[in-house]
């Protein structure tokens, strides 16, 4: 099962989170779900966010206002100069939600061990006619001098301007799918290439969790450590 299925999707509750929190009542259900769809879209096809190399999106819903915490690899890009593009963009989300918006940055220190950042990376190599061989292999040696315990990258197309699609895939170290304890982190980018749509899939496993231990979002980190220290105090 743990070939089929997405390795994030398999592990909520064990060692992931959900990367929307809220409840709402079932008849708004359906329509908070396109809302969440629709932040998410215009934040990552914005003008003001092109090349901001932007992994994730995490929405925390209050009573009063939206939380939305976006994990990139360079966050100068989306703050701008003197804020002006972090502030566009959150009027463009409070137009479409009407409803007051909070944006949090949360830095990607190692984009070479992120998945989907490597997945965008690939992407972008091959949409600029790199040879995928030496892309692919680049990328594993990239991610596994970083210190990855193993990573898997498939692509599939028409690699090469081939006249059939065809996949081609690099792998290095361990990804143990079915282990639930295992930290695999998934990523997936589409490059547009002349000759066609060329998928590039990435899992990267980043070591194993033990006991109740999680992912952390980026609201909590700090708060947490702190109350670690003062409990030993």
């Amino acid at each position: 099962m743990g070939q089929k299925i997405n390795p994030i999707g398999m592990r909520l509750g064990i060692n992931r989170t959900w990367k929307s929190k809220w409840y709402v009542d079932p008849r708004e259900y359906s329509r908070t779900l396109h809302e969440d769809l629709g932040l998410r879209n215009l934040i990552e096809n914005s003008p003001d966010t092109r090349g901001a190399d932007i992994s994730d999106v995490e929405i925390i819903r209050h009573p009063q206002r939206i939380t939305i915490i976006i994990h990139t690899g360079r966050p100068g890009v989306v703050i701008g100069a003197k804020g002006a593009n972090i502030e566009r963009l959150g009027g463009k989300l409070q137009r479409l939600v009407g409803k007051k918006i909070q944006i949090k940055i949360k830095e990607i220190h190692r984009p070479e061990v992120n998945a989907q950042l490597i997945a965008m990376n690939v992407a972008r190599q091959l949409r600029t006619k790199a040879s995928f061989r030496r892309s692919l292999n680049m990328a594993v040696q990239n991610a596994m001098r970083a210190g990855v315990q193993g990573i898997k990258i498939k692509i599939g197309g028409r690699l090469g301007g081939s006249e059939m699609s065809r996949s081609e895939q690099r792998k290095e170290g361990r990804i143990p799918l079915h282990t639930f304890r295992a930290d695999i982190d998934y990523g997936f980018a589409e490059s547009q290439t002349a000759m066609g749509t060329i998928g590039v899939k990435v899992w990267v496993f980043n070591g194993e969790l033990f006991g109740r231990e999680t992912k952390e979002d980026a609201g909590q980190p700090l708060r947490r450590q702190r109350g670690r220290s003062a409990a030993r105090l």
